[in-house]
Protein backbone atom coordinates (compact mmCIF):
# COMPACT_ATOMS: atom_id res chain seq x y z
CA UNK A 1 0.00 0.00 0.00
CA UNK A 2 1.09 3.56 -0.87
CA UNK A 3 1.62 6.16 1.56
CA UNK A 4 0.80 10.14 1.44
CA UNK A 5 1.85 12.81 3.66
CA UNK A 6 -1.46 15.04 4.17
CA UNK A 7 -0.85 18.52 5.53
CA UNK A 8 -4.20 20.52 7.36
CA UNK A 9 -4.49 23.92 9.21
CA UNK A 10 -3.64 23.58 12.63
CA UNK A 11 -6.82 24.66 13.47
CA UNK A 12 -8.40 21.44 12.13
CA UNK A 13 -5.46 19.42 13.53
CA UNK A 14 -6.79 20.66 17.23
CA UNK A 15 -10.40 19.54 16.65
CA UNK A 16 -8.96 15.72 15.08
CA UNK A 17 -6.81 15.59 18.36
CA UNK A 18 -9.85 16.50 19.83
CA UNK A 19 -11.60 13.41 18.24
CA UNK A 20 -8.74 10.57 18.85
CA UNK A 21 -11.11 7.86 18.25
CA UNK A 22 -11.48 8.60 15.09
CA UNK A 23 -9.49 6.59 12.98
CA UNK A 24 -8.58 9.75 10.28
CA UNK A 25 -6.28 7.93 7.72
CA UNK A 26 -9.06 5.66 7.13
CA UNK A 27 -11.47 9.02 6.48
CA UNK A 28 -8.82 10.33 4.35
CA UNK A 29 -8.84 6.96 2.70
CA UNK A 30 -12.50 6.75 1.95
CA UNK A 31 -12.60 10.21 0.75
CA UNK A 32 -10.17 9.61 -1.60
CA UNK A 33 -11.68 6.40 -3.12
CA UNK A 34 -15.23 8.28 -3.26
CA UNK A 35 -13.69 11.02 -5.36
CA UNK A 36 -11.72 8.57 -7.68
CA UNK A 37 -15.31 6.83 -7.94
CA UNK A 38 -16.78 9.79 -8.96
CA UNK A 39 -14.16 10.97 -11.12
CA UNK A 40 -14.40 7.79 -12.89
CA UNK A 41 -17.94 8.16 -13.51
CA UNK A 42 -17.44 11.51 -14.99
CA UNK A 43 -14.96 10.33 -17.27
CA UNK A 44 -17.28 7.59 -18.41
CA UNK A 45 -19.72 10.00 -18.98
CA UNK A 46 -17.72 12.55 -20.91
CA UNK A 47 -16.72 9.67 -23.11
CA UNK A 48 -20.21 8.81 -24.30
CA UNK A 49 -21.05 12.62 -24.87
CA UNK A 50 -22.04 14.59 -27.87
CA UNK A 51 -21.77 17.57 -26.29
CA UNK A 52 -18.42 19.61 -27.47
CA UNK A 53 -15.85 21.55 -24.95
CA UNK A 54 -18.14 25.05 -25.91
CA UNK A 55 -21.39 23.49 -25.12
CA UNK A 56 -20.32 22.56 -22.07
CA UNK A 57 -18.61 25.91 -21.32
CA UNK A 58 -21.92 27.26 -22.67
CA UNK A 59 -23.65 25.19 -19.93
CA UNK A 60 -21.46 25.77 -17.46
CA UNK A 61 -22.21 29.67 -17.35
CA UNK A 62 -25.80 29.13 -17.43
CA UNK A 63 -25.90 27.22 -14.88
CA UNK A 64 -23.77 29.23 -12.52
CA UNK A 65 -25.57 32.27 -13.44
CA UNK A 66 -28.80 30.70 -13.00
CA UNK A 67 -27.23 29.76 -9.09
CA UNK A 68 -26.38 32.92 -8.32
CA UNK A 69 -29.08 34.50 -8.98
CA UNK A 70 -30.81 32.23 -7.06
CA UNK A 71 -28.75 32.63 -4.21
CA UNK A 72 -28.56 36.51 -4.25
CA UNK A 73 -32.37 37.02 -4.69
Amino acid sequence: MGNITLSVPEEVHKEMKHFSEVKWSEVARKAIVEKLETLKLAETLAQKSKLTKKDVDEFSQRIKASATKRFLA
